[in-house]
């Protein structure tokens, strides 16, 4: 039977397979191998009690992608939410993350939560900051249940792992999500709280039969990991189209005279704030390569 590990507590694994959940236990060609099972694996179980639910994970199907934070697998996409306000986005962590993504191969979709208590200058003014930075933007209200259907229709037939730093509304609107929806689970349920689990895990919750969201730890840092100065505005696209202008090819937008980047923000064509976390990362990557 093939089916997806959506939780991973003290070495059970629970693997949904559209209409059930197994507690499973993984083979020892596992720890032989040196390779552990992820939630979002897919995998193959030997059923071994149909009544209670019970099997054993025998086979782990090639995985798409994997991170190491969260430790989650086959990844189709992520959802980052933040606040418009309450608190004001951290605009230079969120471009972290990101990057971050977009080094995994991973699409990014960006969710400002908050509509409610910002008003239009802010949500404009937030807008054109990301508006060209190659990600979807969604707006959302979850105390109002606005915007919800637009998140709905972005998760659809895919596997999203979802994150933001905390007090941004995050879980509320991951049950808006739901639905309040419960997956059949039986008893199963009980042995999931087995132990009274305090340490925060990925899981992995189904949507519907094909439709998944990691809910993940939040984050409130990030670092930046193996990118050069030069490569660092390949995660800027919209720097793309004004390279053109740059007197060097090896420009990286700074001290350059004649740099197409800085005349666009300073023509307005660039957002200043994104420009401005630019070059805060730019210096972050040359120190880190020092050490």
């Amino acid at each position: 039977m093939q089916g997806k590990i959506i939780k991973g507590i003290a070495g059970f694994y629970y693997v949904h397979n559209g209409e059930h959940i197994y507690e499973c236990k993984a083979k020892g060609v596992f720890r032989k191998d040196n390779k552990k099972p992820l939630v979002g694996d897919d995998c193959i179980i030997e059923v071994i009690d149909e009544e209670k639910k019970l099997g054993n994970i025998s086979e782990i199907l090639d995985r798409k992608n994997s991170l190491i934070r969260p430790n989650v697998a086959n990844v189709d996409q992520a959802l980052v939410i933040f606040a418009l306000v309450k608190p004001e986005p951290n605009f230079n962590l969120l471009d972290r993350f990101l990057i971050l993504m977009k080094q995994n191969d991973i699409p990014c979709i960006i969710a400002f939560n908050k509509t409610d208590l910002a008003d239009e200058e802010t949500l404009e003014r937030v807008r054109q900051i990301y508006k060209d930075s190659g990600h979807q933007l969604i707006f959302t209200c979850a105390k109002k249940n606005e915007g919800i259907e637009d998140v709905k229709r972005a998760l659809k037939g895919k596997t999203t792992t979802v994150a933001g730093p905390s007090g941004v509304g995050k879980s509320t609107l991951i049950n808006l999500i739901q639905d309040n929806r419960k997956m059949e689970t039986g008893d199963i349920s009980e042995k999931i709280e087995r132990g009274k689990h305090t340490t925060r895990h990925s899981e992995l919750i189904a949507l519907d039969d094909n439709s998944y969201i990691f809910d993940t730890p939040g984050f409130s840092s990030l670092s930046l990991f193996d990118i050069s100065k030069e490569e660092l505005a390949e995660f800027y696209p919209e720097f793309a189209p004004y390279e053109q202008g740059c007197r060097f090819d090896n420009c990286i937008h700074r001290n350059e005279p004649v740099c197409g980047v800085k005349q666009a923000v300073d023509d307005g064509l660039i957002s200043r704030v994104r420009y401005e976390n630019y070059l805060l990362l730019l210096s972050e990557c040359e120190n880190a390569r020092r050490w």
